[in-house]
């Protein structure tokens, strides 16, 4: 553990994640102002002591706000990166331990979900089914499915090619057991670092979503739909565009931090090169 206090990387990203986190949940019981409550008569307020960050065209406290728009950004992209690893691990792990056809199926299966980004999936859940949350939940989860079964099936295919797996099949284990024993474990650190770099792209998935209306729906405050609202008003009060768009950028800046301090963590060939 001495490893991880020398990363300056995994320090700075930790503390901000675990700081974008602790808002979303004390925004769960306390904010300085309900973030749907309106105040027609101090409108567009600049920062101030009674609102730090100012108010929106309604009256909004942005501060309270940006608090409240936390939770939904961090739990689609939580939702959308756990079912995208929760199906595209065992996917990638299926397909390299069996390898022949069902792996090309697999693969190309991938390929197919890779022509449907993010938006566009969206756009066409969206239309059978309608805008919101869960919807986005569901585009940004599709679209992990493919990222993460390519990285799984990349890395456990290294694993089948080592002794100790012959090994385990000459001792009659099948693949089921080989992946979860063996194959797994060894590929958890991979998977780990992977699931920080999907978790900062679904938030920045998701802000997008609700900047074109696809995503978290009113009155539920949402990072990317306040970035829309506050274009209205770019000159007149352009930091209404500035505390969403640092809010997403530091939730970004923190995951990829993390990503890039675990990575030099747990690989050893890295710790040895610095």
């Amino acid at each position: 553990m001495t490893g991880a206090w020398r990363s300056r990387s995994l320090i700075a990203g930790g503390a901000i994640t675990l700081a974008m986190i602790a808002i979303a949940i004390v925004s769960l019981v306390w904010t300085p102002y309900s973030p749907t409550a309106m105040d027609f008569l101090h409108k567009l307020a600049p920062p101030s002591a009674a609102h730090p960050f100012g108010t929106d065209s309604f009256g909004r406290d942005v501060l309270s706000m940006i608090m409240a728009g936390a939770q939904s950004s961090l739990a689609v992209a939580l939702i959308a990166v756990a079912v995208g690893a929760g199906i595209g691990v065992p996917l990638g792990a299926l397909a390299a331990a069996r390898g022949g056809l069902l792996d090309d199926v697999v693969m190309r299966a991938c390929d197919l979900a890779f022509a449907f980004p993010a938006l566009l999936t969206a756009v066409m859940i969206t239309a059978l089914a309608g805008p919101g949350a869960v919807n986005a939940m569901l585009a940004i989860g599709i679209f992990n499915i493919p990222v993460f079964a390519r990285v799984t099936r990349g890395s456990a295919r290294g694993i089948h090619a080592r002794d100790f797996i012959l090994a385990a099949r000459v001792a009659g284990r099948g693949d089921a057991a080989i992946s979860l024993i063996h194959v797994l474990p060894n590929i958890a650190a991979v998977l780990m670092v992977q699931a920080t770099i999907q978790f900062a792209l679904a938030i920045v998935a998701d802000a997008g979503l609700s900047y074109v209306g696809l995503g978290t729906q009113p009155p539920q405050p949402s990072w990317g739909r306040m970035l829309n609202e506050a274009q209205t008003f770019i000159w007149r009060a352009p930091l209404l565009a500035v505390f969403p768009g640092l809010a997403i950028t530091l939730a970004v800046l923190g995951l990829n931090l993390l990503g890039d301090g675990l990575q030099d963590l747990l690989d050893p060939r890295l710790r040895r090169a610095r």
